[in-house]
């Protein structure tokens, strides 16, 4: 009989639930299952690939999970990209919250990619696409899409360069950060704001998480991009 990464599942799950409960979420039984499914694989796997630095999977459901899910109620559009998803984060726990959502996991490092897929396939996921490219290559013949997503994964203004071929007219970037963003303001690309920063409060983590959420030269006039 395999041995169950996750030492106590139903602990897990009561965390689980407890966070997001603090966090005004409901979600039904079953994608509750499947989040803890996610972590059981992601904790398989990182005993092998080093998919995180995190090795306690009860640690894994505040720093991944719950910091992941925080910003679903933010997330309005039918399909976004997570640029530099690593294993699946914030991209996979969204896409399980919220069944329908089309997401581009954009991921460049091979054991993360590999492990994406195996996600994927086991979890599910039909609405989720594994992008194996850097986020520089941008979408190539794949739809833009409104909303771009990313978490942790470089300072504002790369960030806006790395997301502005991703992004479709109108559309936005949702740019987790830690309590740092304002420092990065200064280099922002010419044309692009930020709209609204959200204080996020993740059960379970003392560090300040924080929504930025910027807008690039196209996003206030639909009609200014260019084919």
């Amino acid at each position: 009989m395999t041995r169950d990464p996750l030492a106590d599942p139903a602990a897990i799950e009561a965390a689980l639930r407890e966070g997001l409960g603090r966090l005004g979420l409901a979600l039904a039984d079953d994608r509750i299952a499947r989040l803890v499914d996610y972590l059981r694989l992601l904790a398989r796997w990182n005993e092998a690939y080093n998919l995180t630095a995190v090795r306690d999977p009860a640690a894994m459901v505040p720093r991944h999970l719950l910091d992941s899910l925080v910003v679903l109620p933010h997330v309005t559009a039918p399909a976004i990209a997570d640029l530099g998803t690593g294993p699946g984060l914030p991209g996979i726990p969204l896409a399980i919250a919220r069944p329908g959502l089309r997401v581009a996991l954009v991921e460049s490092n091979g054991k993360k990619v590999r492990f994406l897929r195996e996600a994927v396939r086991r979890l599910g996921l039909a609405e989720v696409e594994v992008v194996e490219a850097r986020a520089e290559q941008g979408p190539g013949s794949r739809p833009r899409v409104e909303q771009v997503v990313s978490r942790a994964l470089a300072a504002l203004p790369v960030l806006c360069r790395l997301a502005a071929p991703w992004l479709a007219e109108g559309g936005r970037l949702l740019a987790m950060k830690g309590p740092g963003w304002r420092d990065e303001l200064a280099g922002l690309p010419a044309g692009w704001r930020v709209e609204v920063v959200h204080d996020l409060a993740v059960p379970g983590l003392e560090a300040g998480r924080h929504l930025v959420i910027l807008g690039g030269p196209d996003s206030a006039d639909p009609r200014a991009r260019r084919p």
